[in-house]
């Protein structure tokens, strides 16, 4: 399987999802937006589409920063949903998938950086791609906004912080707003970015300080992760998205 991932920041990583990658045997070409790559021109030659966060927001301008163009992003999200491929965005990219299918990105109730639970909802628990999660599970956070809803979108799993924590766009699009690609080196290049907006943030209810977050262990909440993407990778075999279909709302 040919997965392709959307990086915008070098602080915001692959980490877990490349693991998943590597473990399994598939391939992974890269859009390094910050070192100056540009993206696929089309879909073709990707199974698999993974959108990583960043500081950005879709409403972020090419004036604001060069290197991140949100339309030219949300059309490649729209190229891939529309040829029928599975994509997965996480934090920024979820809320870049919502904005492609022509659903607004909003504000979080609450900021939320660390790890703390995630509570599957109804359809959540019943959903094949998450039902060994359980019903709740500690994750990784690192926000304040999060993704829109379309009208067919399905929330699958929210936290006490934020309402929208992982939506079903389609059966192979996803957004996660929460970071279940935490690992120690990516928790590291997050601390070196953010280390002094942290410490403006001491005393926050659902904002861990450098010494918390560094002693969080993240292995179980990856190994659940890995459990979507074993399920979603059978879903992209088994030609769930087929082209046309899967995802509801505006596909320019």
């Amino acid at each position: 399987m040919k997965v392709h991932f959307v990086v915008h920041e070098a602080f915001e990583a692959p980490g877990a999802y490349e693991d998943w990658v590597a473990l399994r045997g598939h391939s992974a070409s890269y859009s390094r937006l910050h070192a100056g790559d540009g993206l696929p021109e089309s879909a073709e030659g990707i199974d698999l589409l993974v959108v990583m966060g960043g500081p950005q927001s879709p409403s972020t301008t090419t004036q604001e920063c060069p290197h991140f163009d949100a339309a030219a992003e949300q059309a490649l999200i729209a190229r891939c949903i529309a040829a029928g491929k599975a994509v997965v965005g996480i934090c920024l990219g979820s809320q870049l998938i919502g904005e492609a299918l022509g659903a607004a990105h909003g504000r979080s109730p609450e900021k939320e950086i660390g790890k703390f639970p995630i509570t599957l909802t109804e359809a959540g628990r019943k959903n094949p791609k998450f039902a060994h999660f359980g019903d709740r599970l500690a994750v990784g956070h690192w926000h304040n906004d999060m993704p829109g809803l379309t009208a067919a979108a399905t929330v699958i799993a929210a936290s006490e912080g934020c309402p929208r924590q992982i939506v079903e766009y389609g059966e192979l699009v996803y957004g996660f707003q929460c970071h279940m690609e935490f690992t120690p080196e990516v928790t590291e290049l997050l601390i070196a970015a953010s280390e002094a907006e942290l410490a403006t943030l001491a005393g926050h209810r659902f904002v861990q300080q450098p010494h918390t977050l560094r002693a969080n262990d993240w292995r179980e909440m990856n190994e659940k992760l890995f459990g979507f993407l074993d399920r979603l990778e059978a879903a992209i075999a088994a030609g769930q998205g087929a082209a046309g279909s899967g995802a509801a709302g505006r596909v320019a």
